[in-house]
């Protein structure tokens, strides 16, 4: 009995020491920081240019009531981003941005938020303006990006785009001007011509915010990707500031875009093709009265005592140029001034007829 006792003594003091943690040598330091030095000058550029520009970036939130049979509730309709304007507090944002909402909040670069009120919009080229609801301490803090030009942009300047991809609120990225001219639908259907592609990465909620020249100057409005899976895949297109400069002061004053163009209402496209007329060109469905078109002469589709349809004229050319489209027609108006005349070209039946028309201001 003894001699087994000795043995379980025994075994269980082998157990502990073969057991027993084996002492290890102490962890040396880890390695030194080496030390950096400078930023690279376009790093230190890079830097000062979004710590000079985020401050005017704010993040939108749009919301909507909706309804059923019982009751009202509140949803969010979606996020965009947006630059300061002015120092009354006008927000540049996409209309398809805000198109779904009736209420929006505003997110500033210092974490406050605020209510706005929408402003004006023009569909036809997808931007928007808001107000913001602030103190008068506030709007005076507002500082506006600086606005460039992009009549003299060229491939292969830099770009930076500011955004809240994602709702990830407040991110810079970086490019270059990939190609410019490029030609994209808005919301309306109309094409939006000059837009300025880039490689800037540019992902949902980017959308509304700035695309800035390596001044820090604001160059275009980022609106759009290009991409299968709707995620960035290396083509992202911007308004040009251009047209945002000729848009957005009339936003503000009347809510809308005015523009060059006639009192007229013109058929869609494919009307024609439908009514089996071999003509390619814009027909002309009714002339508003006293209007520069009806002076001119134009005339609109009318029936006659049978109810048989009359068709009016259909405008082939203005100054010379093609018109397949409504588009081409409006884009073509649009190279004018409201109070200047242009020449139509319209086939009146079996004839061509040329008429000098002035173009009024319509919206």
């Amino acid at each position: 009995m003894l001699a087994a006792t000795l043995l379980l003594v025994l075994v269980a003091l082998l157990f502990r020491w073969v057991l027993q943690p084996v002492p290890r040598a102490a962890a040396p330091p880890p390695p030194p920081i080496t030390p950096r030095g400078d930023l690279a000058a376009d790093e230190k550029a890079t830097i000062e240019l979004f710590e000079q520009s985020s401050p005017a970036v704010v993040h939108i939130t749009t919301r909507a009531i909706e309804r059923d049979f019982f009751e009202l509730w509140e949803v969010e309709k979606g996020t965009g981003s947006g630059f300061i304007w002015d120092e009354q507090g006008h927000i540049v944002t996409n209309y398809h941005v805000v198109r779904e909402g009736n209420r929006f909040i505003v997110g500033t670069f210092d974490h406050s938020t605020f209510e706005a009120e929408l402003v004006g919009a023009a569909p036809d080229k997808d931007l928007a303006v808001l107000r913001l609801k602030a103190p008068a301490a506030k709007l005076a803090s507002l500082v506006p990006l600086p606005l460039g030009t992009s009549a003299d942009l060229r491939v292969g300047q830099k770009t930076f785009a500011i955004g809240n991809p994602f709702g990830l609120d407040y991110t810079l990225t970086t490019g270059i001007v990939s190609a410019l001219g490029r030609v994209i639908r808005s919301q309306s259907g109309r094409r939006i011509r000059n837009v300025i592609q880039t490689d800037a990465a540019i992902n949902p909620g980017n959308s509304g915010g700035p695309l800035l020249d390596s001044a820090g100057r604001l160059i275009g409005v980022n609106t759009a990707i290009y991409s299968p899976s709707g995620a960035y895949a290396g083509i992202g297109f911007a308004i040009p500031v251009d047209t945002v400069r000729r848009v957005v002061p009339q936003l503000i004053e009347h809510g809308r875009l005015i523009r060059p163009g006639l009192n007229v209402d013109w058929a869609p496209d494919g009307l024609l093709r439908r009514w089996r007329i071999p003509v390619q060109g814009v027909l002309v469905i009714n002339v508003a009265r006293g209007s520069t078109a009806e002076k001119a002469g134009l005339r609109p589709t009318m029936r006659d005592e049978f109810g048989r349809i009359i068709i009016g004229d259909i405008v082939t050319e203005v100054d010379g140029e093609p018109v397949r489209s409504l588009n081409d027609l409006l884009d073509a108006f649009e190279k004018h001034q409201i109070g200047d005349t242009v020449t139509l070209t319209v086939r009146r039946g079996r004839r061509t007829v040329k008429l000098r028309v002035q173009l009024e201001a319509v919206s």
